[in-house]
């Protein structure tokens, strides 16, 4: 339970330290703002044209009578929409970091040398386009991971009772799980930690991962929260990432922890 309540204490660490360097901030909100505005235009063009969508690969409901056909297909473009509300907010993070990859390396690198003893950032001695390469294929796998998540639970989601109170929940603490991984690449990336160990690094201290994650998630699902959360997130994975890896602070080495800090693991 205490890694629990520490998780949650980095992204307030992460939005305070945003809050303290306005310039990084404005920065860090360009990335969000241009994915907000691409993902917005899909969700209206899924609105005005998945009706259409659906009747076009559903041939075989053409000659139904009413009401069966119009129920049926507007289930199933319901579900469609759903589905894509769903996938927005999961692959929201990923496709933020993927455009606005140079200004969160950027923060990601101040947040370290910030806080470094030495008022050094590791750096990963890879080539922008390289680094870029990493990034997208990491993120392409952490999609497909969480769009069976998705589907899945969408599916548990019609089981009376379970599916209306347990699965919501649910889904939530995935979803947290996923964005803290997409954030956390940042500064592990840096530090050449491939995305398996990435992966067994975070599901050692998955406690700290959903401290952190799951009221990131929760708040990602409010329209625009996640476009003005994204570089204080950024900041806050970085500085437990550090803690991941057993990285001191300029704080801890000299004894005075930041209040609900507390000492590196060693992993």
């Amino acid at each position: 339970m205490r890694d629990l309540g520490a998780g949650f204490r980095y992204l307030l660490k992460g939005q305070r330290w945003v809050a303290r360097h306005g310039k990084q901030y404005g920065f860090g909100l360009i990335p969000g703002l241009i994915t907000l505005v691409l993902y917005a235009a899909a969700l209206v063009a899924l609105a005005l044209w998945g009706q259409d969508f659906v009747a076009w690969t559903t041939p075989f409901a053409d000659d139904w009578s009413s009401p069966w056909q119009g129920l049926f297909r507007g289930f199933l473009t319901a579900v469609l929409f759903v589905l894509g509300l769903l996938l927005s907010v999961v692959t929201f993070t990923a496709v933020t970091l993927l455009i606005g990859q140079p200004f969160y390396e950027n923060l990601s690198e101040k947040v370290d040398r910030d806080v470094s003893p030495d008022g050094t950032a590791p750096e990963s001695g890879l080539p922008l386009w390289r680094e870029l390469w990493i990034s997208g294929r990491d993120s392409l796998r952490i999609v497909l991971r969480a769009a069976v998540w998705g589907v899945l639970l969408f599916a548990l989601g019609f089981i009376p009772v379970v599916g209306q109170t347990v699965v919501p929940v649910v889904g939530v603490i995935v979803t947290g799980f996923f964005l803290t991984e997409e954030l956390t690449a940042v500064a592990l990336q840096r530090r050449r930690v491939e995305a398996r160990d990435r992966l067994t690094l975070l599901r050692s201290r998955k406690t700290l991962i959903w401290g952190f994650g799951t009221p990131l998630a929760a708040a990602f699902l409010v329209p625009f929260v996640a476009v003005f959360l994204m570089p204080g997130a950024v900041a806050g994975a970085t500085l437990m990432a550090r803690e991941l890896m057993g990285e001191e602070t300029e704080e801890e080495q000299n004894g005075h922890s930041l209040p609900g800090s507390f000492s590196p693991s060693g992993v």
